[in-house]
């Protein structure tokens, strides 16, 4: 079974622009309950089908398989809850770690969630000086959470 162990964090300046490649995103579920999800993706021109479990703590299964482009899309135009999830994806290395920073588009607008993946819940994470606040047990920032209430829908 695969794991996966991530940390999420708001970014609390504009210091990680330019330090990294990026990526467009385009994104949707299948199903987006609490306990499992079932996503597409493409990026780039690769597609991708992820299922993951509910997460405890920073932790959730988590199976992810590589799936022609064109199904990819089929997928994301036809059977996927909407709003899709449009974002671009820089990658960062810092501190030995590769940070993903995501800026949100369309009905997501405005947020950016910067996201470590770790080899176990208590590693040492040096957090880069333009991390903001701590959101990993926070389900609104959880992806398949932005798609039932957008980001542009909050109320700070």
């Amino acid at each position: 079974m695969g794991i996966e162990i991530e940390r999420k964090f708001l970014t609390g300046s504009e210091e990680w622009r330019d330090l990294g490649e990026s990526t467009e995103y385009r994104q949707g579920y299948l199903l987006a309950a609490p306990d499992r999800t079932v996503r597409v993706r493409t990026v780039g021109e690769r597609g991708y089908l992820t299922v993951k479990g509910g997460s405890i703590g920073a932790a959730r299964a988590e199976y992810e398989y590589e799936i022609p482009i064109g199904d990819a899309r089929e997928l994301l135009d036809e059977l996927c809850i909407r709003p899709l999830i449009e974002k671009r994806r820089t990658h960062i290395t810092y501190a030995g770690l590769t940070w993903e920073v995501d800026e949100f588009f369309g009905e997501n607008h405005g947020l950016v969630i910067a996201e470590v993946e770790l080899e176990s819940e208590g590693q040492r994470v040096d957090l880069p000086p333009w991390i903001g606040e701590e959101v990993t047990g926070d389900p609104r920032y959880f992806n398949a959470s932005l798609v039932t209430r957008p980001f542009s829908t909050w109320t700070v």
